[in-house]
This record gives C-alpha cells, sequence and structure tokens, in this order.
C-alpha cells in the first residue's frame, strides 16, 4: 500500500538460527534495528502504491475497515446525535434564471456554517443538488478567477437544473468561531481538528440539501478542487448519499495534501488518497486533473488503480477521467467535463451547447455573506465549540451500552489489530514477535510451561521483569511466561515526529504501538498454548496492558497497577498519549469493557487492577 517496506512472512514453532541474545544482568533490550516502525515512517509526500486487490469482498472487507478509520479519525465514530440545523435565510438575491440565498446551519448546538444556496427558477419537480465544498484559494466561496471560481461554477450549475450549496471550510468567510489550522495536544486527545469539524460540516451540509423539498435526495452530487477535492471524496467515501462524485485535482499517489483541513491523526495509517477514493465505487465518479500539478500522472497511475476496483464490480465504465493542459484548477474547461459527467449520470443526454460555462455577472462579495462587516465575532467563540465537542463525545460514550461498539471506537482510536498468526523468531529463552507482512518487531523473553500462560509487560523491559519477584514466583510456578518489551521510537523517529506537523496522520504514537505490541503477545501465547491468557502489567506498563486487553477480541485476566492514571487529559499527555483516546471513552470505557479477573495480585501493585475481557 505504501512506500513502507513489506518483509515475507515467517512462522516458526521451533528455535531457529540466533536473532537477539541478552545476557542475565545487561540493560533492558532495545527495540530491534530492523523494526521498520523506526526505519520507515511516512509523510504527506510518500509515494503510496496501490495494493492488488484480487476480489470484491476482499475490497469490501477493507472498505468497511477504512470507512471506520476515517470516522475514527475525524471524530465521528460512533456519528454524534444529529441536533436540528435550524437554517436561517439571510438574504435571497433573484435572477431571471437562477437564485442565490445566503444561508446559516447550526451543525453543532451554537456552531454555525455559512454557505450559499444556487436555485434554479421556475423549476416545480424536484431537482437533482450538488454539493460544493471550496479550495484553499483566499477568498474561499468567493474566490473568481480565471482558474477558480465557485460563484461560476454555481451559478452554471443552477442555469443547468441542479440546487447547489457552496459552503465554507472551517476558518473561512463567514465560518469563523474557530481558525481555519486550531488545535494542539488536548485537541487531538478528543479528536477536534479542522479536518473532523469540516467533515461533520459536510454530512450536515448534506442533511440540508436532503431536507430541501425542491431537492431530489436520490440525485445528489459533490465536486470541488484542491481542498474541496480532498472533502468530496472524504465525504463521498464515508456518505453513500453522495451518489456522484467528483474531485478535482486533489487524488494522487505522492501527495495527500498537507493543510489542517486535509489531515488527521490516524487518518492515513497504511492507506492514502487514492484507495480512499476508491471507497466509492461503484458509484459514478469523475477524476480530473491536470498537467502540471501532483495529478500530472493521473491517466497512467490514478485512474487505473481505481478503475481496478470499478472492474472487481463489472462497472469500469462508470469512473472517468477528465486530464486538463493547466496549472493546478477549477478552471473552465475543468468545470465543463464536470457538467458533461453530471448531465450523464444524473439527467440523462443534454445538447453540449447547454453545457457550455456561461459568462456570468457575480453578485457583490457582502451580498454573498451572512457578516460581510462583522464576521462571525458575535458568535460564540472556539472554547465554545471545543467545549460542545467534548460533551457530545462525553454523553455518547456514557450512553454507549453496546460493548462491541464501544470496543470498535477505541481499537480505532488504538489502530490495534490482532495478529493471527504472529510471526515469531526464537533463541534460547530470547524471542522476537512480528505481525505478518508488518515489518515490526517486538523483542522479549520466553519460557514455554504448562497450565494458564501469563504475559508480563514491564516499561524497562524483559531485564527489568526478570529481576522483579512477581516474574521470580511466576518462572518457578512452571506455567509458560511471556515477557514483552514493547515499541520504543529510536532518535530519527524522534526528529521526525517533533518537525513533521502530519506525523500522525500516517503513523502512530509509542503508546499506541505498545498496546499494538501486547496485543501480538498475547496474540502469540493464545496460539501456543490455547488458554485464557493472563496479562500482568507494572509500571506504565499497567495503562497500556488495560487498553490492549479492553480491545482483545478474547477472554483475558488483567492484573494491572495503574499508579495514580486517573484517566485525566494531562494524565493521557503525559502517560498515554493517543489521539482520539478521549473521544473514544478514555479510561472509563477502557474498564467497562473489562470485568473482574481471577488470578495473582502481585505484591508490588500498589493499585492494581483486575479485569478480564468478556468472551467474543
Amino acid at each position: 500500500m505504501s512506500s513502507t517496506r513489506r518483509v515475507p512472512g515467517w512462522v516458526v514453532r521451533s528455535v531457529v538460527s540466533l536473532v537477539i541474545t541478552m545476557a542475565p544482568g545487561s540493560a533492558p533490550a532495545a527495540v530491534p534495528e530492523s523494526d521498520i516502525r523506526n526505519t520507515e515512517t511516512a509523510d504527506y509526500k510518500t509515494h503510496f502504491k496501490m495494493p492488488d486487490y484480487t476480489s470484491r469482498k476482499q475490497w469490501e472487507d477493507r472498505r468497511t475497515s477504512l470507512r471506520q478509520q476515517i470516522l475514527s479519525a475525524a471524530g465521528l465514530l460512533p456519528m454524534p446525535l444529529k441536533t436540528p440545523l435550524r437554517p436561517k435565510i439571510v438574504r435571497r438575491l433573484a435572477y431571471r434564471d437562477y437564485s442565490v440565498e445566503t444561508v446559516l446551519i447550526e451543525t453543532l448546538p451554537g456552531y454555525f456554517l455559512g454557505g450559499n444556496l444556487y436555485r434554479p427558477a421556475g423549476k416545480t419537480a424536484p431537482a437533482p443538488a450538488v454539493l460544493l465544498p471550496h479550495g484553499h484559494w483566499k477568498r474561499g466561496r468567493l474566490e473568481d478567477q480565471p482558474s477558480y471560481s465557485v460563484p461560476a461554477l454555481g451559478i452554471n450549475l443552477a442555469r443547468q437544473g441542479y440546487v447547489v450549496f457552496a459552503y465554507d471550510m472551517v476558518g473561512f468567510n463567514d465560518t469563523q468561531q474557530t481558525s481555519h489550522s486550531f488545535g494542539g495536544w488536548l485537541e487531538d486527545l478528543w479528536s477536534f481538528h479542522p479536518m473532523g469539524l469540516q467533515l461533520w460540516n459536510s454530512i450536515r451540509a448534506l442533511d440540508y440539501l436532503q431536507s430541501l423539498p425542491d431537492v431530489d435526495a436520490r440525485r445528489i452530487a459533490a465536486t470541488g478542487a484542491s481542498g474541496g477535492g480532498t472533502q468530496t471524496f472524504l465525504l463521498a467515501a464515508v456518505d453513500e448519499r453522495v451518489r456522484y462524485v467528483a474531485p478535482v485535482n486533489m487524488v494522487s499517489a505522492h501527495m495527500q495534501g498537507g493543510d489542517p483541513c486535509e489531515e488527521a491523526p490516524n487518518l492515513r495509517l497504511d492507506t492514502f488518497n487514492v484507495e480512499i477514493a476508491a471507497m466509492i465505487a461503484p458509484r459514478p465518479m469523475l477524476l480530473v486533473s491536470s498537467t502540471h500539478d501532483w495529478t500530472s500522472r493521473t491517466p497512467i497511475e490514478e485512474f487505473p488503480a481505481i478503475r481496478h476496483i470499478y472492474e472487481l464490480y463489472g462497472v469500469a465504465d462508470k469512473v472517468q477521467n477528465a486530464h486538463i493542459d493547466a496549472e493546478h484548477n477549477y478552471n473552465r474547461q475543468s468545470r465543463e467535463s464536470v457538467y458533461r459527467f453530471l448531465a450523464k449520470n444524473m439527467r440523462g443526454s443534454h445538447p453540449p451547447s447547454s453545457l457550455a460555462d456561461v459568462e456570468v455577472s457575480l453578485p457583490e462579495d457582502e451580498d454573498l455573506l451572512a457578516f460581510p462587516k462583522l464576521g462571525a465575532r458575535d458568535l460564540e467563540g472556539y472554547a465554545d465549540v471545543f467545549q460542545m465537542w467534548k460533551i457530545t463525545a462525553t454523553l455518547q460514550a456514557q450512553s454507549n451500552a453496546d460493548p462491541a461498539a464501544q470496543r470498535e471506537a477505541l481499537r480505532y482510536a488504538l489502530a490495534a489489530e490482532w495478529p493471527s498468526p504472529p510471526e515469531a523468531v526464537l533463541d534460547g529463552n530470547r524471542i522476537v514477535l512480528g505481525r505478518i507482512g508488518k515489518g515490526d518487531r517486538v523483542g522479549g523473553y520466553w519460557r514455554p510451561g504448562k497450565g494458564a500462560p501469563v504475559l508480563v509487560v514491564h516499561p524497562g523491559g524483559s531485564n527489568a521483569a526478570l529481576r522483579t519477584d512477581v516474574v521470580e514466583k511466576l518462572l518457578q510456578s512452571g506455567r509458560p511466561v511471556l515477557i514483552v518489551e514493547p515499541f520504543i521510537s529510536n532518535a530519527a523517529r524522534v526528529r521526525k515526529q517533533r518537525f513533521d506537523d502530519y506525523f500522525l496522520s500516517y503513523n502512530q504514537t509509542d503508546s499506541a504501538e505498545r498496546v499494538q505490541d501486547i496485543l501480538t503477545g498475547l496474540a502469540f501465547l493464545k496460539d501456543q498454548s490455547g488458554g485464557r491468557p493472563e496479562l500482568i502489567g507494572l509500571g506504565d506498563g499497567g495503562i497500556w496492558c488495560v487498553f490492549a486487553a479492553a480491545v482483545a477480541p478474547v477472554a483475558i485476566d488483567v492484573i494491572a497497577d495503574l499508579n495514580g492514571f486517573g484517566g485525566s487529559d494531562e494524565d493521557f499527555r503525559s502517560r498515554f498519549f493517543v489521539p482520539g483516546i478521549q473521544r473514544a471513552g478514555g479510561l472509563s470505557a477502557a474498564l467497562k469493557l473489562v470485568n473482574t479477573a481471577r488470578g495473582i495480585i502481585p505484591a508490588q501493585v500498589s493499585t492494581p487492577v483486575t479485569a478480564g475481557a468478556e468472551e467474543q
């Protein structure tokens, strides 16, 4: 899927040649240098490659997972409750064959999205409709120049018979209760960022269009260029009410965005824009590209990759490419290619002359804005919007009575999976584990035995764990004992994370990687022994273990030292930083997913949490 190297899978059940050695009393083992998580990290300029999907079922399983991943990254898993939009028409301008309305809708209580509704005049039957998110041109939905014009696009589509809603990006025009680039560690914990808020606005804009009596809810399209193209395919990927899609100059294998509204932690873990756009299949889609930006190779690279997915459905003709000889744009030629695509798929055949981009006189800016002088300064501010986001998330988590849905929310925030079977390379008591095809390497100590298997996690690694009374007694008991050494970033990875604003859009945090390594260890134990594993977490390892047990698909007995970790925002910042973890329910959700366990309680554990996940 990406430039990230994939190693051949190898599953070993016996001692093999030396991998790592650790003499008794030596320092805690470091992460093996071959761990791909420390040697190859992706970013928004990584050149990704589309996997070779060979069956429709294989693809649809992947598509289902990707949809949940996008929603989780956006802070929309589970989907927030939809409160009344309370649309307000600020003004209406009527012309001979179309009208323009300036509209505000309340996408969250106290938070307002601004836009313009372009309507055809004199139409009685419900009309097809188009959502129009704008790109990163300076004047947002008011931008009008030869290479890009939102009003010209809206007016021409209205004159052709569509109802069009052109709406703001966050931080643009009338929608300035937040800036376009807000965020920080606290917002990350709650998945509150421009990308997620903007995707929520798009979903609510779609709700608004569907509510209009003059709109045919079965015929709704979306199109936008650049950042508006990103918003177009993200929305269509998660909401199938968008039936026709035309992303312009954005679907690329080697440039993914690089703007706050196009990036979010966990958004592109092991995926990229071409695969996300392919999720639209089998709905009709037009990819518009140009010769002089990052879509220059679309006809020979991105388009064939997406067309292959359409071929799995037997509808290769439903995806098309219009390649325009121009700079980065949504110019007249690009617009006319979209007019033809929409007319063919939404309205039947039309004379080419009726689909030409006609020069129009545009309204003044102040007539298109709800707040032409004051902006949105008289509305509730940023802190109020963030607080409403957190309240909504907390109420949802508290009222979520479905353990499977709660586990899914946590699992996607952690980007965790249960490997089956894991890889294992053994040398005496030394073991290196990993997931087949992933290239991760988890060092540790392994002593086979009889009885219920136990996994021990200590922040100091296996050497530190072996010096504890807890492990000494376990070894004396003769039970199978595995001690894993969860992930540690090397200096190069730490440096890249510090200077790359979007590192977490493509790579996980150390805390999330450690939860994955514990799950890999548990899967190995389960595969080797078959019994119900016991998981013991010492020091901060106790926090990692609670979250690993919460998302594991098998029953696990847990004994974990939380050592004062109470689940506050500051606790997560300093001891278990995982973006989206509070949005997914945080510590209380994890504890709810595990129940009282049986087993030993180590003397060193001052505040043990004993738990076991229910059987699946």
